[in-house]
């Protein structure tokens, strides 16, 4: 489970882990500089962040799995699917910019009128609540919090290597859009928003188009860009029926799978879903 900008993974993933528990052993690292992962290199790439995780995964002995991606984290695991063909099996995209021209970007980034460091890298609360608004489409979760309270929040999931954060973000944005994006030999389901106004809809048939058909698109009516936030019930479901091959999405599966839990959630996650967490994944070096 690979996350987007916006926070870490326990806070991005938080109404999906219980679910999906139940039929998957997850593994939810932080991206680099996001949580408590870091790295003393120099490169910001997505590659870079893909070739990091692969690492980390051969070194809990981890060698089959599927991906499932949000957002930036959909760069990071289109760039393992394609350097782990043989490893990745399948892989889900949520709501992700891959495939988009240089035109599409720079038209989206005068649509919102901002500066997009100002709004995936919040530093304050009003920039914070941009985001969400953005993000969301049905609901207005910041309505009633406090300016304090979301300035906490910023410090606490954004202000810590702020620096390096940034030069993600400047590294994805001076990237011309990659006009020979390899086509991936896994079954790739894609699932958007129709609501979506970080990456409209039609970047989700854009990038089916492109990936051929081994493909499939899902839209989720009504829905913003964060679909794992306000929708997580028909994005676990979209993804188990997928990853399990029930594309109706009917009947119990029991699986037995040859790979270990590796999370980092608090103990009130352990508690939902009644798992053990165990081995910080530990993408220090």
């Amino acid at each position: 489970m690979i996350h987007g900008y916006g926070g870490d993974a326990r806070w991005q993933f938080l109404y999906q882990v219980g679910s999906l528990s139940q039929n998957f052993n997850l593994y939810v690292p932080d991206l680099l500089f996001f949580g408590k992962s870091y790295s003393k290199r120099s490169d910001r790439t997505d590659v870079f962040q893909a070739r990091s995780l692969v690492e980390g995964l051969k070194r809990l002995g981890v060698d089959r799995f599927s991906v499932y991606s949000i957002s930036y984290g959909g760069f990071v695991a289109y760039r393992m699917a394609e350097i782990c063909a043989e490893e990745v099996e399948k892989v889900v995209i949520v709501s992700s910019g891959l495939g988009s021209s240089d035109e599409q970007i720079e038209e989206q980034i005068k649509k919102v009128g901002r500066d997009p460091e100002e709004i995936l890298l919040p530093k304050h609360p009003k920039d914070l609540r941009l985001l969400v608004n953005l993000s969301v489409y049905k609901t207005k979760p910041l309505r009633w919090l406090p300016d304090f309270f979301l300035q906490e929040f910023i410090d606490v999931m954004v202000n810590i290597r702020r620096k390096e954060k940034l030069e993600l973000l400047e590294n994805l944005l001076a990237e011309k859009a990659d006009t020979n994006l390899p086509i991936l030999t896994q079954e790739t389901l894609l699932i958007w928003g129709d609501q979506d106004n970080v990456f409209p809809v039609n970047l989700a048939y854009k990038l089916q188009r492109h990936l051929g058909p081994k493909s499939k698109v899902k839209i989720i009516k009504d829905m913003g860009h964060a679909a794992n936030i306000e929708s997580p019930g028909a994005v676990n479901a979209l993804i188990t029926s997928f990853v399990l091959g029930f594309e109706d999405g009917v009947g119990r599966v029991i699986i037995a799978a040859n790979l270990h839990i590796s999370i980092n959630y608090e103990k009130e996650m352990q508690e939902r879903s009644g798992m053990e967490w165990s081995l910080n994944m530990g993408l220090g070096e």
